[in-house]
């Protein structure tokens, strides 16, 4: 069915083929066909018609190749080329969809623009706008969009039609390179709201030496005193290398991983002999006893009414009298150190025959419980020594030296 505009135009030809006109030769061009026509027509639609040429409404013709309305009269005297460009087929692929075109255009930009497209210097088009049409073509056309590009602190504004991110940011001058990544990925679609965030990403390596601590082994001797200690064998530390990847994103470290340690030194242990000699020594200035060990303890105070039973007690667990000379220590080491005889500068001598709470001090103090002693005094006569003080082990030695004083 001819649309109305059509048929327009043939009345108006046939209106124009009553005027009485003088015949003017005409070569026609139609592809690669030429004939020449001696006709009274005026317009190129009749001039075709008369010579057996139909033109489809998406033909365009062209009076001596100037672009010419089929239904517009010919003024021009003397001879006449009249060119018909046939329409020819356009299927033209967009992101959204793929349509068939009929154009007589001249070439792809042209046909785009007829169809509707506002074409851009960004826009993606394969073949290129200025490619000739002639013939049947397959157009990719894929318009650009607004992208907003933030890297670090900056932000860049473009245009791209690229098909993926990394082709948008090779356009814009911000490959990625080495461990850089974005989001979306380099290999996604353009994503719809235009943002484009690039992460600059180096790594640097780092060597570093450390220290190796040396291992301390003990070992019991006969000829260094008991209580002193005598280095054999001293010890070196060793040395390692430390390689650790560190990784930077937009010049901020972000994280950091040992990947290997290599020792370059082994560490040498260092040996030191425990004395277990037992070697009398007079206890110092005019004091005439002999001690084997002297240690430091930290002491504390009790008399039989201030033993912290809210009654007055004058029971011992060696069944002495409580008072003075008489020392406690915690009930756990007792009963290795029953019946020691001990001095202690600032308090004189004294004997261990009772028990007490050292874990009450240790909560308290912090105090090693087996590095506590309780000085019994007389009610009538309390001195009330505390704190730290020397305790010196009297002659005779134990057979056994209790482990905790080793």
């Amino acid at each position: 069915m001819k649309s109305p505009r059509w048929l327009v135009l043939l009345s108006i030809l046939f209106l124009f083929a009553c005027q009485p006109n003088i015949p003017q030769d005409i070569t026609i061009i139609d592809g690669d066909t030429i004939r020449n026509v001696s006709t009274s027509a005026r317009t190129p639609l009749l001039i075709l018609t008369e010579a057996g040429i139909t033109p489809t409404p998406a033909d365009r013709v062209f009076v001596n190749g100037i672009p010419f309305a089929l239904d517009h009269s010919i003024t021009t005297k003397g001879s006449i080329q009249l060119q018909l460009r046939r329409a020819v087929s356009v299927i033209l692929n967009t992101p959204q969809s793929e349509q068939t075109l009929q154009t007589s255009a001249l070439t792809v930009g042209e046909a785009l623009r007829e169809a509707g497209f506002s074409l851009s210097a960004n826009d993606l088009i394969n073949p290129p706008a200025e490619t000739a049409l002639t013939g049947a073509t397959t157009v990719i056309y894929s318009p650009a969009q607004d992208l907003v590009i933030t890297t670090g602190e900056d932000v860049i504004n473009i245009r791209s039609a690229a098909g993926t991110v990394g082709a948008a940011l090779a356009e814009a001058g911000i490959p990625l390179m080495g461990l850089d990544t974005s989001r979306p990925q380099e290999n996604e679609a353009l994503p719809e709201d235009g943002q484009i965030r690039v992460t600059r990403v180096y790594e640097s390596i780092s060597i570093a030496m450390e220290s190796i601590p040396f291992e301390t082994e003990y070992v019991d001797s006969v000829d260094v005193a008991f209580g002193q200690e005598e280095i054999l064998q001293p010890g070196t530390n060793g040395i390692m290398a430390v390689r650790t990847r560190i990784r930077y994103e937009d010049g901020n470290e972000v994280n950091r991983e040992t990947e290997d340690k290599t020792v370059l030194r082994e560490p040498q242990k260092q040996i030191v002999a425990s004395g277990t000699k037992i070697v009398l020594a007079p206890a110092g200035g005019d004091i005439p006893y002999e001690y084997w060990f002297a240690t430091e303890m930290y002491a504390s105070w009790y008399s039989p009414c201030n033993s912290g039973t809210g009654n007055c007690s004058y029971g011992t667990a060696s069944g002495a009298p409580a008072g003075f000379g008489i020392v406690a220590v915690d009930y756990s080491i007792y009963p290795s150190m029953a019946g020691m005889k001990l001095y202690i500068p600032g308090y004189g001598l004294a004997t261990v025959g009772d028990t007490g709470g050292g874990p009450i001090i240790e909560s308290a103090f912090g105090v090693p419980r087996t590095k506590w002693i309780d000085l019994g005094y007389n009610d009538n006569a309390i001195d009330g020594l505390s704190g730290w003080v020397t305790v010196y082990f009297l002659a005779p030695a134990p057979a056994e030296i209790p482990y905790f004083l080793k």
